[in-house]
């Protein structure tokens, strides 16, 4: 599996739309209680080409902490497909919360470019 973004063209649903970029080209779910509980901690690291993602079965505020997690990372919250937030959070202290049906973990800096409004899916 893979992340893929597109940015919103600004135009109309009949657009070919926007440019199209690969995040991650190796994604892993969370998909079990204990692989979204455990998330990112007392990880030391996370390859530049992957993602954490954790899909849910209806948007609601889902939220993100940073306890025992060892290194920064880029956070996406995405509702029906559409980029809610994105958010760049520090090892240790920083804690974010948004609506989401899907809540994406990244390597910091890896979600560069990606803004409110743009589209983020899970591809096979």
């Amino acid at each position: 599996m893979q992340l893929v973004h597109e940015a919103d063209s600004g135009g109309d649903a009949t657009d070919e739309g926007g440019d199209r970029r690969v995040l991650a080209a190796d994604v892993d779910l969370a998909d079990s209680l204990l692989s979204q509980t455990r998330g990112l901690m007392f990880r030391r690291s996370m390859p530049d080409d992957s993602a954490l993602a954790f899909r849910f079965d209806s948007a609601k505020v889902r939220d993100v902490h940073m306890l025992f997690v060892f290194f920064p990372i880029d956070a996406v919250w995405v509702a029906d497909g559409v980029v809610e937030r994105i958010e760049r959070l520090r090892p240790w202290r920083s804690f974010a919360r948004a609506e989401c049906d899907l809540l994406v973990e990244l390597p910091a800096g890896a979600a560069d470019g990606v803004e409110e409004g743009d589209r983020v899916v899970i591809e096979s």
